[in-house]
C-alpha cells in the first residue's frame, strides 16, 4: 500500500488525514462546487437547512394546465433533485423547483463540512432510527430514516417512504425500527467479517 500523503482524492472524494490527532475526514466540497456551478448557483446565498419545518409537497401542487407545464419545461429538475423530490419528476411544479434550489443553497452553506472518523479501540456499530407519521400528503404513508455510525463517524444512512400505511405513530416507529434493525444486523455481520 502506498502512502498518498495527507490529502488526496479517491472517486472524487477528498481524503484528509491527521495522524497526530487520529482523524480521517471525507470531503465532497469540489463536487458540490461543480453541482452549484452547473445549476447557476455558485454564488447563491447559503441556507442552514435543506427544508424548513412545515414544508410539504404533494401531487396537488403539480401543473394543472399547459401554461404551468411550459413554465417548467426547461428547468433542469431531474438532474438536480435527490430521491426525496424525485417522486414529482414526471409532473413537477415550480414549488418543487424552489424546494430543490433550497437544497442547493444548503449545499452552498455546508460544502466545507466533512464526514469525520476518529481513531478508537472500539469498532462498535451504533444506529439510530426515526419516522414521521403519515407525512406524505398524497398517500398518508410515513417516512422512515436511520443512520449508523462506526469510529464516531457516519457510515450508512437512509430515508425512505414506508411501503405500508400505518395507523399510529407507534406503528410507524416500529416499521422504522424494523428496517433499521435489518440493516444493523447486516452491518454488524459485515464488520465482523461474516
Amino acid at each position: 500500500m502506498k502512502d498518498m500523503g495527507e490529502k488526496f482524492y479517491v472517486i472524487g472524494i477528498k481524503i484528509h488525514k491527521d495522524r497526530s490527532r487520529g482523524i480521517l475526514g471525507l470531503s465532497q466540497e469540489a463536487y458540490i462546487k461543480k453541482v452549484l456551478e452547473r445549476f447557476g448557483m455558485k454564488d447563491c446565498s447559503p441556507s442552514v437547512a435543506p427544508i424548513m419545518k412545515g414544508d410539504r409537497f404533494s401531487l396537488d401542487q403539480c401543473p394543472r394546465n399547459d401554461i404551468e407545464r411550459e413554465r417548467m419545461k426547461n428547468v433542469p429538475y431531474a438532474s438536480a433533485v435527490g430521491s426525496s423530490m424525485l417522486r414529482y419528476q414526471s409532473n413537477r411544479e415550480f414549488n418543487h423547483w424552489k424546494a430543490t434550489k433550497k437544497v442547493l443553497r444548503y449545499l452552498q452553506g455546508s460544502k466545507d463540512y466533512m464526514l469525520m472518523y476518529r481513531l478508537t479501540d472500539s469498532l462498535q456499530v451504533v444506529g439510530y432510527s426515526d419516522s414521521d407519521f403519515g407525512g406524505c400528503n398524497d398517500s398518508r404513508k410515513s417516512t422512515s430514516g436511520y443512520v449508523f455510525m462506526l469510529a464516531n463517524g457516519f457510515i450508512s444512512w437512509r430515508s425512505t417512504k414506508q411501503t405500508l400505511t400505518t395507523t399510529s405513530t407507534m406503528e410507524a416507529e416500529f416499521v422504522s425500527y424494523f428496517e433499521a434493525s435489518l440493516h444493523g444486523v447486516w452491518l454488524k455481520s459485515f464488520n465482523n467479517g461474516g
